[in-house]
């Protein structure tokens, strides 16, 4: 009887710490409460409130390894902020939020056998998915059906709005020679549109024969970027263009002002350029016009996108496997809205060292975001790659070292993900990525470099 009672009470203590919050309160209210409640910030934010007990010789150690491994993980204070604030949190904060409350990850049981109010028991679960939900329906517009509402991923735009008259003139500048300083290379050296905006290089050629330091990365929907460069230090397209020109190993040009006296020599080509911009050529208005371009450089109606949009046929069986499987494995946190990526800045080797089993020395461009901030957590930070036409678009990772689609799907559930695929699993995935291939201006995006995706390695 004195069990009973004990159980008893017990249990309607666990029941009133684990209160769910008042539903007088609005629904990023509630979220907020959950969370707080849930101690999320007290792993994953940059300054967390250490417990009492982290001081006792052996459960300290545990937990500040917890700490360490949650930070590194997952920053959660800015979506933290963003929810009290009632603003729209970020498509990877939401991603990676919802993955945790899916899988009951989080808190972990160490945690809420000491703090009793955090576990999140059903009710709280069903309050965050469906504020997650809402949350993503109002970023993306109705642009896909009711029961697709709730995928991580979204379908590319059929168009975006650009000036034409503008990007005629980008186009011609994009493929211009003379933004380098001998007239050698232009930005489709290294992003041509017959290639799918790659050159399928480990790293690109410069003037003078000179190699870089970095994969190049497509333009094809590029413009779905949060920020543009592996280590984010252009925040607009415009940005983006201004910096190979200029770059010593790429285009080697002294200023643009020297680019711009070779441009406004070719007269009919400085005529055409000054009716559209009436101040004429200038550093701005020529990455402008490029910018313009490069917005229409979108590539829809894959087939995963008509899956996306209902047609439930678009995909096979064991496409959607793969998808799943991509999602099950965390890949959708962080590859996530339009271009599957492109949204966020994400730890290279989250679950084991990457750089130290690859076997070469480390360079400038290992460090990732650290070279711009040069704060400890960034480095070996890097922008999320958009996987759109993604078979088109090897070598793999900012270095390159990845010649396979299986091979980078491989090693991703490794390093990023700390699970070993089959080769069955890896196979799934690999078809589920083969349907994200678009086109561009009403043509399937092909790759005449293509070479075969699969080879049948045996991990």
């Amino acid at each position: 009887m004195a069990l009973l009672v004990a159980v008893a009470a017990l249990t309607v203590v666990y029941r009133a710490v684990n209160r769910v919050p008042s539903e007088t309160l609005a629904p990023d209210e509630r979220v907020y409460e959950i969370l707080v409640e849930g101690g999320c910030l007290s792993c994953h934010s940059a300054d967390p409130e250490i417990p009492f007990y982290a001081k006792l010789p052996v459960a300290g150690k545990v937990i500040m390894k917890d700490i360490d491994s949650g930070y590194r993980a997952y920053d959660i204070e800015k979506f933290m902020a963003d929810v009290k604030a009632g603003v729209e949190p970020s498509a990877v904060d939401l991603a990676k939020v919802e993955k945790v409350i899916l899988d009951g990850r989080m808190p972990m049981a160490k945690y809420y056998l000491v703090h009793w109010g955090s576990q999140i028991t059903p009710e709280k679960r069903q309050i965050v998915l469906d504020w997650v939900l809402n949350e993503r329906v109002a970023m993306y517009g109705a642009d896909v059906p009711e029961h697709r509402a709730g995928e991580p991923v979204r379908p590319i735009d059929a168009t975006l709005e650009y000036d034409p008259a503008k990007a005629a003139l980008g186009f011609e500048l994009f493929h211009d020679t003379r933004l380098s300083v001998d007239n050698t290379v232009s930005c489709a050296t290294c992003h041509a549109l017959e290639t799918a905006g790659v050159d399928n290089h480990r790293y690109s050629n410069g003037v003078g024969g000179q190699v870089g330091g970095v994969n190049a990365p497509t333009v094809y929907n590029a413009v779905y970027n949060f920020v543009q460069f592996w280590d984010g230090r252009a925040v607009t397209l415009a940005d983006q263009a201004a910096g190979p020109p200029l770059n010593p190993i790429e285009m080697a040009s002294p200023s643009f002002d020297h680019i711009i006296a070779k441009l406004q020599a070719d007269k009919n080509f400085a005529r055409a350029f000054q009716a559209v911009y009436p101040d004429g050529l200038t550093q701005a208005n020529i990455t402008d016009a490029i910018e313009q371009f490069e917005r229409t450089l979108v590539t829809p109606d894959s087939r995963f996108d008509k899956w996306l949009l209902g047609d439930d046929q678009a995909i096979t069986a064991e496409e959607l496997q793969g998808y799943e499987l991509f999602k099950q494995y965390d890949c959708a946190t962080c590859h996530v809205g339009h271009n599957l990526g492109g949204q966020s800045y994400e730890l290279m080797g989250l679950r084991r060292h990457y750089f130290a089993d690859r076997g070469e020395e480390l360079t400038v461009e290992d460090y990732g975001r650290f070279k711009e901030t040069q704060l400890e957590r960034d480095r070996h930070r890097f922008k999320v790659p958009g996987l759109r036409n993604i078979e088109h678009t090897w070598p793999y990772y900012h270095d390159g070292t990845r010649e396979t689609l299986e091979d980078a799907v491989y090693d991703m559930g490794l390093y990023q993900s700390g699970v070993e695929l089959t080769d069955e699993e890896v196979n799934l995935m690999v078809q589920f990525l083969l349907t994200l291939t678009g086109e561009y201006q009403g043509v399937p995006l092909t790759n005449p470099n293509d070479r075969s995706l699969l080879h049948g390695h045996d991990h």
